[in-house]
């Protein structure tokens, strides 16, 4: 394998080998702490236009499989490991990490001291890189990066163009799609909900005209502030439909609400972040992939109450509308990968929608 190399906007160098696609990528260095997982991690679209760093040192151990993957087509940039396994073995193993990349046109390099490069996005931020072959001089790609704009339409690259439904016996419900990972959909067929995926830019009246019982509103990468007319339609359906908001769409639920968001330092990536919900005073351990996280100080006269932080850093976790029937959670309910020990919110999601229901009812007969 040919000599790559990671060159940091800051001129930080590490060189390493090249695996997967042989092209030269920039992007948004992050890393996700999770033990396993990579296959999800891969094709999850949260990690649209990003090099993702594994801060597990060996990679590619069980291979890859057909049932694991999150999305169809993946959107990361790159991919960077410690060390690479070429003879993966798992009885679902299909192919290795190596030509799965390579199928992908994505570019990886392992070899590196991905400790090092963690503790450096830990104590700077998270920040711009190149991959790249020696030929290179790396004092130029440092610059060449230094300038590299990032991408604002992440959402509309991984949303789906036209709706489509995934039928269903049970409650009707309306996934908007900023991205989604395959994982929601599978949660809410396991409920026999009958579910109408639409795209980003959806109107509040075509959602509307489709009578749904519940709206979802999926995770997905990039600035929340990137999609305004997301934040327009859930103005105009709060308080109209029940709404469950995941990750992008928990944030988009806050700045529908009057709230505010931010850029975190280095962000939340990985199956292993410890949740503390407020009401119960219960931990949970969660999946979580974002750079932006809902600012605590501005949910103030929004109507939304904070129900569960983040215990690593105390940022916003959980919401809950006081008024209406909406919640939102910033981790992944589904996992995949990581715990499942938050997916019984996709049954408060079809509770909330039932009480909704039967509040109506009473409400026509009154």
């Amino acid at each position: 394998m040919a000599k790559r190399q990671l060159v940091l906007e800051d001129g930080t160098v590490f060189v390493g080998e090249g695996f997967g696609s042989e092209r030269a990528t920039k992007g948004e260095v992050v890393f996700n702490t999770g033990m396993t997982g990579y296959q999800e991690v891969i094709s999850d679209p949260s990690y649209c236009g990003q090099i993702v760093t594994m801060t597990y040192p060996l990679i590619g151990n069980y291979g890859v499989n057909r049932d694991d993957f999150e999305t169809v087509t993946p959107f990361i940039n790159g991919f960077v490991v410690k060390e690479v396994s070429d003879a993966p073995s798992n009885f679902r193993n299909e192919e290795n990490l190596d030509h799965y990349l390579k199928a992908h046109d994505i570019p990886g390099i392992f070899g590196i001291d991905t400790r090092k490069l963690t503790k450096i996005i830990r104590k700077h931020g998270t920040m711009k890189a190149i991959i790249s072959d020696l030929e290179a001089p790396a004092g130029e790609l440092a610059e060449q990066v230094s300038k590299l704009i990032l991408p604002t339409d992440q959402v509309k690259r991984t949303s789906t163009v036209k709706p489509y439904v995934v039928p269903g016996r049970g409650m009707r419900i309306v996934m908007v799609d900023f991205g989604a990972k395959h994982g929601i959909l599978r949660e809410l067929t396991k409920r026999n909900c009958n579910i109408t995926v639409v795209p980003h830019d959806y109107s509040a009246e075509s959602i509307l005209r489709l009578k749904p019982d519940g709206i979802l509103l999926t995770n997905g990468p990039g600035d929340p502030k990137d999609v305004p007319e997301a934040i327009a339609m859930i103005q105009q359906i709060l308080g109209k439909i029940p709404v469950f908001g995941i990750c992008l769409g928990h944030q988009l639920l806050a700045l529908a609400c009057g709230a505010d968001t931010e850029k975190m330092k280095f962000g939340h990536r990985g199956a292993n972040h410890p949740v503390k919900d407020l009401r119960k005073c219960k931990t949970y351990l969660t999946s979580q992939n974002h750079s932006y996280a809902v600012r605590e100080g501005s949910l103030e006269n929004t109507g939304l109450e904070l129900t569960q932080i983040a215990l690593n850093d105390n940022t916003v976790e959980g919401l809950q509308h006081k008024s209406y029937p909406a919640f939102s959670v910033q981790y992944h309910p589904e996992a995949s990968p990581g715990p499942e020990d938050t997916n019984y919110l996709f049954d408060d999601f079809l509770n909330m929608i039932k009480k909704n229901q039967v509040k109506q009812e009473e409400e026509a007969y009154a």
